[in-house]
């Protein structure tokens, strides 16, 4: 059996035998399918660029008119990681318009395959999938650019949040628990655990970090392994593609619509201004009536900024700017936290199979320990790399935050890495993260043009009880490491400590301090080494900038539903409750308006 594809959901499989047919008509025959896939794919493209049929919602900005004079019911600004669910939710019963700045997830590799990983976070174009920016304490961070949002570019773990987690949010359980099964019908698989993960779980269990919990998605004490968005091929499933459970003819997707500010009408949210790929402004109306909503969904970063620049926000800070003042608010921008990650590079005898996050430790002392590896034997775009921990995503782990730069990272790539052995790229990462950090930051404007990244400070490591956990988080992986299953993995005997460290400093990752019963020791390595794990969080919080239904106070009409509103990142990873949030409010909200019988 043989297959040719142009896209992954356009193969043609077919049959043939070599000896019966002549190398002639078979080179013809090849040459006709992949002529007639081609001629396909064109055909289903439109004028207003519509990708394929399988899209028919997806159109580029430029082709929004109006001339239409369309009204919306819904205007929902950010297709991603909540804002596709809670699209594909209310287009069931309303109109729904999605206002998205970035791209298209598929047909990029880069996205949807796991072997490519890093490249998104690498690719620094204005048009790539991830957005960099650095954070005012010196940590390089990222933001999505691109339908589906952080689900594009993440590692692909899948947990819940806990059930007090749920409770202390005010959210109804039943709710909760139907809207992530409806995520993890569509997009949800169990991972075959890569051996580096089996090693983890071993190892966190001989450590004392138990029990062994199984394959589950909730959030327990112990040992886990969750579930994932890539498929046993290693294909990504995204938040995008649950708007396929949409109804299409009540949803419009635009893409490269960057939203510059909402619009008021005498008080209430009246809908929305964008400028489309070529930077030419529409605007978007929500329909007559009280009911009718912009929801933002763009982001810890995005949904803060732009309630700023649409007037919401400190008044001292918007009239510094000249931002006409909507609804005086102190908090917006404020109480914005980012889960530090420390990691420990762990070199091996021999090469070891790919893996992003897979198997977790969650301990009492609010600290998650995860694992990473094998990205050195990949294909050779990718060959010599870290995967999660890498150097040219801007994770200079053994570089202090005050010293790092996107500059320093594109010099690594250039010259660094390639001086290094090719052992100092065959091993894997333990990371340990803190769960609910206490230090806080938040974000503020530079000026008022939407397309200027805000000043973003997470402070972390400010509160000293995110320090002492991340020592214990630092004092546990050390304890993993020293267990039987890891021994047998690790080239210890192979090298010195001392030749170690000199091959991670080198390589930019760390290698587990040599003292680690030295407090002030530890407490340095963790404030030096820090990185991301892209799980920051806050800046809409719920009771200062939302109440509890998420609508923004002081206005009508409008809401926030994103991760901006977590007063602390829910689970290990956030991704499986923003993407159930993105389904909860939309039941919620067709509930308040068509009853409990709502067809959903």
């Amino acid at each position: 059996m043989h297959r040719i594809c142009i896209y992954r959901s356009d193969c043609i499989f077919f049959k043939w035998n070599r000896r019966s047919l002549n190398s002639f008509f078979m080179d013809l025959l090849i040459k006709f399918l992949c002529f007639f896939l081609i001629v396909l794919q064109t055909a289903q493209a439109d004028s207003c660029g519509n990708e394929k049929h399988s899209y028919p919602y997806l159109h580029e900005a430029s082709c929004f008119s109006q001339a239409k004079k369309e009204r919306f019911d819904y205007i929902i600004v950010g297709g991603g990681t909540a804002g596709c669910p809670l699209a594909a939710t209310l287009s069931q019963n309303y109109s729904v318009l999605v206002l998205e700045r970035g791209g298209s997830p598929y047909g990029n590799p880069n996205i949807s395959h796991m072997q490519n990983f890093h490249i998104c976070l690498t690719d620094t174009s204005p048009s790539a999938p991830s957005q960099p920016f650095i954070s005012t304490d010196g940590v390089i961070n990222a933001r999505a650019r691109v339908l589906g949002g952080g689900t594009c570019i993440n590692a692909g773990f899948y947990t819940r949040a806990s059930p007090s987690y749920v409770k202390a949010a005010g959210w109804d359980a039943k709710l909760v628990n139907e809207a992530y099964r409806w995520v993890e019908q569509r997009i949800v698989h169990w991972p075959e655990v890569a051996p580096w993960q089996a090693a983890l779980r071993d190892g966190l269990l001989e450590a004392g970090i138990g029990p062994f919990n199984g394959y589950t998605y909730d959030h327990l004490y112990g040992t886990k392994i969750g579930g994932t968005i890539f498929d046993k091929d290693g294909f990504r499933h995204t938040a995008a593609d649950l708007l396929a459970s949409a109804n299409y003819s009540n949803l419009r997707v635009l893409l490269h619509a960057t939203v510059e500010r909402i619009i008021f009408d005498g008080g209430p949210a009246a809908g929305v201004e964008f400028k489309d790929e070529s930077g030419k402004r529409h605007l978007a109306l929500l329909e007559d009536g009280s009911r009718s909503e912009v929801i933002l969904s763009v982001g810890a970063i995005g949904s803060p900024q732009l309630l700023q620049l649409s007037g919401i926000g400190p008044r001292k800070d918007l009239e510094k700017l000249g931002i006409p003042v909507v609804v005086d608010n102190p908090h917006v921008g404020k109480g914005m936290a980012d889960n530090p990650l420390n990691s420990i590079f762990m070199p091996t005898k021999k090469s070891i199979r790919q893996s992003l996050i897979q198997t977790v430790g969650i301990t009492h002392r609010g600290v998650f320990i995860e694992a990473s590896s094998g990205f050195s034997q990949s294909s050779d775009s990718i060959k010599c790399h870290h995967g999660v921990m890498s150097a040219e995503i801007g994770q200079l782990s053994t570089i202090p935050p005050n010293q790092r730069s996107l500059e320093a990272a594109q010099k690594y790539a250039r010259e660094i890495k390639k001086t290094l052995p090719r052992e100092a790229f065959r091993g894997g990462f333990i990371l340990e993260k803190i769960d609910g950090p206490l230090s806080r930051g938040g974000i503020h404007l530079v000026d008022g043009d939407v397309d200027t990244p805000p000043a973003v400070t997470f402070n972390y490591f400010s509160h000293p009880l995110d320090l002492r956990r991340c020592v214990y988080g630092i004092r546990s992986i050390g304890r993993v490491v020293r267990t039987k299953r890891f021994a047998d993995l690790t080239i210890e005997d192979t090298y010195t400590m001392e030749a170690l460290l000199n091959m991670s400093v080198r390589a930019n990752v760390n290698l587990i301090p040599k003292h680690t019963n030295d407090t002030a020791s530890v407490e340095q390595f963790c404030r030096d080494t820090v990185t991301t794990i892209w799980h920051y969080h806050g800046g809409c919080c719920v009771r200062k900038v939302v109440d509890g239904k998420y609508r923004v106070l002081g206005v009508h009409r409008l809401r926030v539903v994103d991760g901006s509103t977590f007063y602390r990142s829910p689970g290990t990873n956030p991704q499986a409750t923003v993407m159930m949030m993105g389904r909860y409010m939309g039941v919620k909200i067709l509930r308040e308006r068509l009853g409990r019988a709502a067809g959903v």
